[in-house]
C-alpha cells in the first residue's frame, strides 16, 4: 500500500518534516525507497542530470512517462510524484486534465507537479477536480528560466514576497495538496509556510519549510564537477564509479581479469 496524500498532511500537521527526493530509474527508485523516503519526485529535472540537456524545457510527456514507470515498477511503499514537462499544461485546462491522466493512468504515479501561481490556480482546481492530486511549484520555475533570466533566488523584495505568498494561498485555494517552494529566501519561505494549512517543500528555501526534497545526483555527488549550494553532498559516488571503472580497465588490459575464478 503506497503512501497517501493524507500522510503527508498529517506529518505536517504534527510537526514532522517530510524528506523527498528525486529518482529517476529502476536502481535509483529502489534505493531511495530502501532508505526510507515516503515521497519519490520523478521530476523534469532528468532533463539534465539523466538526458543531458541545459534545461528542462525539451523534456517530453513521453519521457515523463517512461521515466515515472521505471519507477512505479522499482517500489512499492513510496508516493509518486510526477512532473508535468514544459508546455503539457499551459495550452488550456483540457490539455492539463489530459496529460495529467496520462501521467497516472501510463505512468502510474499517484500525483502530479506543475509550476506557477495564479495564472495556473483554475488549472489545478481542474485537475483535482477529476481527481487527480495536485502538487504546486513556486519560486525558481526551472520551466520559465528563460523568463526570468537565470536561476536566481526568489522573494527577496517585500513585493516578490508578496507575489509568492499570494501565488501559494491562491494554489493552496485551488486544491494542491502540496507546494514545492524553490530558491525562496528562507524567511519567506518559513512565512509561506506559517500562511499555509498544506505542506511546503522547500529545496534551497531554508529549514522553516514543511520538509526537503533534493536531486539524487546531487547528494551522491553523481556529477562531481557540480555542486549547487542548497545541496549537502552526503557521498562522492561519482568517484567511486570512476575509480572502479579505472580498476577494471587496468586488469583487463594487464590480463588479471578475468581469473580463472571468473571464468566458466
Amino acid at each position: 500500500m503506497r503512501h497517501s496524500i493524507r500522510r503527508f498532511q498529517k506529518m505536517r500537521d504534527d510537526g514532522n518534516p517530510i524528506p523527498m527526493m528525486t529518482a529517476y530509474d529502476y536502481t535509483s527508485a529502489y534505493a531511495v525507497e530502501k532508505a526510507g523516503v515516503p515521497i519519490i519526485l520523478v521530476g523534469d529535472s532528468l532533463g539534465q542530470v539523466i538526458l543531458g540537456h541545459d534545461s528542462t524545457v525539451p523534456v517530453t510527456m513521453d519521457d515523463m512517462i517512461r521515466h515515472i514507470q521505471m519507477v512505479v515498477r522499482s517500489t512499492e511503499k513510496s508516493h509518486i510524484v510526477g512532473d508535468l514537462p514544459f508546455m503539457s499544461y499551459q495550452v488550456s485546462e483540457e490539455q492539463a486534465i489530459c496529460n495529467a491522466g496520462r501521467l497516472l493512468k501510463e505512468g502510474g504515479c499517484q500525483s502530479v507537479k506543475l509550476e506557477g501561481g495564479r495564472s495556473i490556480s483554475k488549472t489545478v482546481k481542474k485537475i483535482v477536480q477529476v481527481g487527480i492530486p495536485v502538487m504546486g511549484h513556486l519560486g525558481l520555475t526551472p520551466q520559465s528560466v528563460n523568463q526570468m533570466g537565470g536561476y536566481r533566488v526568489q522573494g527577496r523584495s517585500p513585493e516578490e514576497s508578496q507575489i509568492l505568498l499570494e501565488d501559494a494561498l491562491a494554489i493552496q485555494e485551488s486544491g494542491a495538496y502540496a507546494i514545492v517552494l524553490e530558491l525562496v529566501s528562507s524567511e519567506v519561505a518559513e512565512m509561506v509556510t506559517e500562511k499555509l494549512s498544506i505542506p511546503t517543500i522547500g529545496i534551497g528555501s531554508g529549514a522553516g519549510c514543511s520538509g526537503q526534497v533534493q536531486v539524487f545526483h546531487d547528494i551522491l555527488g553523481l556529477i562531481p564537477d557540480f555542486s549547487p549550494k542548497h545541496a549537502r553532498r552526503y557521498a562522492d559516488v561519482g568517484v567511486m564509479i570512476q575509480n572502479a571503472v579505472e580498476s577494471y580497465v587496468s586488469d583487463v588490459m594487464d590480463k588479471k581479469f578475468p581469473s580463472d575464478e571468473e571464468s566458466f
